[in-house]
């Protein structure tokens, strides 16, 4: 009888003892913190950017209207719209009148933020096909 008795006061308990686990997260801890300030720091190179000598004479500023339309700009006074099939002549045009030669004068394409940018490819694409040196994106949004 006895031996039932001790075989009904000992039960197996199903629990996870967390005792191990919290020492080893100490244990982790420690290492970390002593580690840390050991680490080197990661420095990053930067790219510089220089300053031109003067500004470029003439600025050609094509705004990007809709999927058919470019308004030029030269020196941010408006020239006329064109359509894209027609634009990379007429910037090509414009550059080769420019005072410092075609490769002076700096393309600058802008676009409205709620146009599609595959538009922009295009411009960028037809630009680039004509040889139109010194073509940039604008990083500010025109219009709404």
């Amino acid at each position: 009888m006895a031996e039932q008795m001790g075989r009904r006061g000992r039960r197996v308990r199903n629990e996870i003892n967390m005792v191990p686990f919290i020492d080893v997260m100490l244990v982790l801890l420690i290492i970390f913190m002593v580690s840390a300030p050991l680490m080197p720091t990661g420095v990053v190179d930067l790219p510089s950017v220089g300053k031109a000598q003067q500004p470029p004479q003439q600025v050609i500023e094509l705004v990007v209207e809709d999927e058919a339309r470019v308004r030029v700009r030269v020196n941010q006074r408006d020239v006329d719209t064109y359509a894209i099939e027609a634009l990379a002549e007429q910037v090509r045009l414009l550059q080769a009148q420019a005072e410092g030669g075609p490769a002076q004068s700096p393309v600058i394409i802008s676009a409205r933020k709620d146009l599609r940018y595959d538009t922009v490819i295009q411009v960028m694409d037809r630009l680039q096909r004509a040889g139109v040196a010194r073509v940039g994106l604008s990083v500010r949004t025109t219009g709404a």
